[in-house]
């Protein structure tokens, strides 16, 4: 009795195994049937290539890597953002460093800092020639570097043009001085324009006037005149030796006033939109440690260096006791002009591809829009921006490379879709 009783059990749990094997297999393959079923539904549109979403297939496909081509379906990413949009989940944002600053309104400066060469002052250097022809009777200064004062002389020369101007102007003199009591008034007149035509061709000829008062005074002609210094410098240069016939196209001295120093710098490109004429600038030099300076920019030029790419600034400084020398080199500090008021971002955040320059917005939490911008002058980490953003978003500053490789994959899908639907 008890062994049927114990068959008949076992018989019913073999049985109820069987339904249930049965059963979970019937739901198994129910469930199978309903997601194939969806599948079928949603059908996609077409594959793109995981690589270059620019290749697309209508068929499931590979790669040359073996990697399956990802289907496209009609839904993916239609919403109202923009194209390029891309969402990203919490823990891949906090997984890919994805990181944020806000665009703010600021006044950046900039300060240059760089290596200058001092140089002559053009505007102060003074070339002498004669004005007629001659011989150098005796040299003054006959070194290069003599330091020399406003009328120093310099040296004299004989020139037969200037011993016969002196001697018409004598005569003239002398003639003016029998003829000023004549009754005859255009006699008189004619005597006086005499005096002062050979008056003015002595000026002309550069006779100074110390001597030619003491020609008006002695009536003795000099066989020698004088050249004078025309400002307080330095000799740079001597072109005539005693005893030497000189023309006029002889230099015979270069001076160079050195009360005032250029100072010349070579800038780069990006460095230009910062500077601007009337910015103040301070030097030191090795020679001078612990002296400082301070001059203003005066003029930039208008061209770039054909091998450098940089573009040559010059400034003006003082030179008192002549302490800064020509060529020396001198290290250089430009406090340039502030932007007030600009809206800027972290240099980093900009993601630039050549043809534009673009940044990600943070719309909400996961959900970046990448956004065209233009892009002014930038300094010390940040970047100006001019379009495009407003003070206030909220900029990925990193990560944003990713993003940027997902937003256009999106970007490219969207319009592989429109060009199907057109």
């Amino acid at each position: 009795m008890n062994n049927k009783i114990i068959i008949l059990l076992i018989v019913a749990v073999l049985a109820g195994g069987a339904g249930g094997y049965w059963l979970a297999n019937s739901s198994s393959d129910s469930a199978k049937t309903s997601s194939t079923a969806a599948q079928t539904e949603r059908k996609p549109l077409f594959y793109r290539n995981p690589m270059n979403p620019e290749i697309t297939s209508p068929v499931p496909a590979q790669d040359q890597m073996g990697m399956d081509y990802i289907p496209v379906y009609a839904d993916d990413g239609q919403d109202s953002a923009p194209a390029g949009t891309v969402r990203i989940d919490p823990v891949t944002v906090q997984n890919i460093g994805v990181r944020t600053a806000l665009a703010e309104r600021r006044s950046m400066s900039h300060v240059i800092q760089t290596v200058g060469r001092i140089g002559y002052n053009e505007k102060r250097i003074y070339e002498l020639h004669p004005k007629t022809d001659g011989w150098v009777e005796q040299l003054f200064i006959d070194t290069t570097g003599a330091a020399v004062k406003q009328n120093t002389i310099l040296l004299s020369f004989y020139s037969p043009q200037l011993v016969s101007t002196q001697q018409e102007y004598v005569l003239a003199l002398k003639n003016l001085e029998v003829l000023q009591a004549s009754g005859f008034e255009d006699v008189r007149r004619g005597a006086e324009e005499l005096v002062a035509t050979t008056l003015e061709r002595l000026r002309l000829l550069d006779v100074p006037e110390h001597q030619i008062r003491n020609l008006t005074e002695t009536l003795e002609v000099k066989k020698n005149l004088h050249i004078h210094s025309p400002a307080k410098g330095i000799v740079t240069s001597i072109g005539a030796r005693q005893g030497q016939y000189i023309t006029p196209q002889t230099k015979l001295y270069t001076i160079a006033d050195l009360s005032k120093v250029w100072v010349y710098i070579d800038i780069y490109e990006d460095e230009l939109p910062w500077v601007a004429v009337g910015d103040k600038a301070t030097i030191d030099v090795a020679a001078l440690p612990g002296q400082r300076f301070e001059g203003v920019l005066n003029y930039i030029y208008p061209y770039a260096e054909s091998k450098t790419r940089t573009i040559k600034v010059r400034m003006v400084f003082d030179n008192p006791g002549g302490l800064l020398k020509p060529n020396m080199f001198a290290n250089v500090v430009i406090e340039t002009s502030a932007l007030p008021d600009a809206i800027v971002i972290p240099s980093e955040a900009i993601v630039r591809s050549g043809a534009r320059e673009q940044v990600f917005v943070q719309r909400a939490p996961g959900k970046f829009e990448p956004r065209d911008v233009t892009i002014g002058i930038s300094s010390e980490g940040w970047t100006e921006v001019k379009s495009g953003i407003e003070a206030g978003d909220k900029i990925v500053i990193s990560a944003q490379f990713l993003i940027d490789s997902e937003s256009k994959l999106r970007e490219a899908a969207a319009k592989m879709r429109e060009t199907r639907n057109d």
